[in-house]
């Protein structure tokens, strides 16, 4: 089934993200995973591809492996450190295993490439091309507070427009821990023209130097409140787990409240995460479904 399908049927769509395992010994084990993630009913799971396209292989067994469960597969493909021949084979591998969704994006570029001429320069040339060679739902990257690389938000939202414009169906956020940022970004993006369904991905801030880590990375802050309760329960794994698990619920509930598309859960492959917080909001997610929500 197609993720744009899927968004426009359920309310607010609930999904979570994995990412494959370094070495294909360990597949098994992220195999588990994603069934985990299904079972919990997820409306779909995407597969991270990782960096210099080092995991794809698994990426699309692992996406093959979701579908074949019954579950939806988003499977992502980057094109930074690919020449086109590689981007065409991984694009027909996607259509071979039936994959209908993918997430486009352009990727962290490695060091040795970054001065020397490359196929790709931007996103946007992998969605043309993914779009010319299949029926794909295709979704892409956003980022509330602005992409590192981008001088300025507005720099940034003409890059988003210019990307949608390529044939873009959705967009998923980067991880944000402050919603009104969210909400600030979205009033900017439906200004700019940008109205494609915009889903909020969230990471339950179980280990508090992998989210500071990750947010230097990003570029998304840390607002005060975090700060406090990582610094207070950061080194109480357990205690650190349950307060993230509240954080994420809290942050969730109000989304769904305002009318969010949908919720993207990137999960660190931690089921247990997930099923908390999934577990915390059933019944909030089963009243927005049956349209009980108050507008």
């Amino acid at each position: 089934m197609k993720i744009i399908d899927i968004i426009h049927t359920v309310g607010a769509s609930f999904s979570c993200e994995i990412f494959p395992p370094k070495s294909y010994m360990n597949i098994d084990k992220t195999k588990a995973v994603a069934k985990s993630i299904c079972d919990l009913g997820s409306d779909f799971v995407s597969v991270t591809y990782g960096a210099g396209g080092g995991t794809s292989q698994q990426t699309v067994e692992i996406a093959r492996y979701i579908n074949q469960l019954g579950g939806t597969a988003l499977a992502h493909l980057t094109c930074a450190s690919s020449s086109r021949e590689e981007v065409k084979q991984a694009i027909a591998r996607l259509k071979d295993y039936g994959i209908q969704n993918v997430l486009a994006l352009r990727g962290d570029i490695p060091a040795e490439l970054r001065d020397k001429p490359r196929d790709y320069t931007y996103a946007g040339e992998l969605i043309t091309e993914i779009r010319a060679q299949g029926d794909f739902c295709i979704g892409d990257a956003c980022y509330p507070e602005g992409h590192v690389e981008c001088e300025s938000m507005e720099q940034d939202l003409n890059h988003l427009k210019a990307k949608v414009e390529c044939g873009v169906d959705f967009l998923t956020t980067q991880m944000f821990f402050d919603n009104t940022a969210f909400y600030s970004f979205m009033f900017r993006a439906l200004k700019k023209g940008i109205d494609v369904p915009i889903i909020a991905g969230i990471m339950p801030m179980t280990n508090s130097a992998q989210i500071r880590r990750s947010c230097e990375l990003s570029g998304a802050t840390l607002p005060t409140r975090f700060r406090r309760i990582a610094d207070r329960f950061g080194d109480d794994p357990e205690a650190m787990k349950q307060a993230g698990i509240a954080y994420a619920t809290e942050q969730i509930i109000d989304l769904i409240a305002n009318g969010v598309k949908g919720i993207h859960l990137y999960t660190m492959n931690k089921p247990d995460v997930a099923a908390a917080i999934m577990s915390n909001l059933s019944y909030i997610v089963g009243a927005d479904r049956a349209g009980l929500r108050h507008d």
